[in-house]
């Protein structure tokens, strides 16, 4: 089948001289550059020993934020989950009981509330439509696991532990 340009390249190849074929020249070559990065700085980070240093800008993991007087605030209106492009947050919202309004801001609250983190591509879009100002991103690097299941976080590992009062 002929192409559809009509152009071909006609490829010439001469043969190798004595030199080329011991491969000397080419073993020198890369013998050069091996030794020429061993004064280079290193591009690496000793990651246990030294931490790097993240940019003011650096989305990590999911925290769910408490008010002043150490109330959830989110109320499940699930903007958050409606606004992530991967579909990595899921809710469940439940009326408050009256006997649970030390716990949350207003009537309506979230239940359940789970991030699968194998799904979040932290752009932090949950944390712009959020209007109570409920979720952030300001937690540390999430980390490894050999379980798909240990990866979806919820309550138990979003919400951030109360203030402590003092009275």
């Amino acid at each position: 089948m002929e192409s559809l340009s009509n152009k071909k390249k006609v490829l010439e190849q001469k043969p190798l001289s004595f030199m080329e074929r011991m491969y000397l020249p080419a073993i020198a070559k890369g013998m050069g550059i091996t030794i020429s990065h061993l004064f280079k700085k290193e591009a690496t980070v000793r990651y246990p020993e030294v931490e790097r240093e993240f940019s003011t800008n650096f989305r990590g993991m999911h925290s769910l934020k408490r008010d002043e007087n150490g109330k959830e605030r989110c109320t499940a209106c699930g903007l958050c989950a409606l606004s992530c492009p991967a579909e990595a947050i899921t809710m469940i919202a439940a009326e408050r009981k009256p006997e649970e309004k030390h716990l949350y801001r207003e009537e309506k609250y979230a239940a359940t509330y789970e991030i699968n983190m194998l799904r979040c591509i932290f752009c932090g879009l949950c944390e712009e439509a959020c209007p109570k100002e409920a979720i952030y991103l300001d937690g540390p690097i999430v980390p490894a696991d050999y379980l798909r299941k240990d990866f979806i976080y919820g309550k138990d590992k979003l919400v951030e532990a109360p203030l402590e009062i003092k009275k």
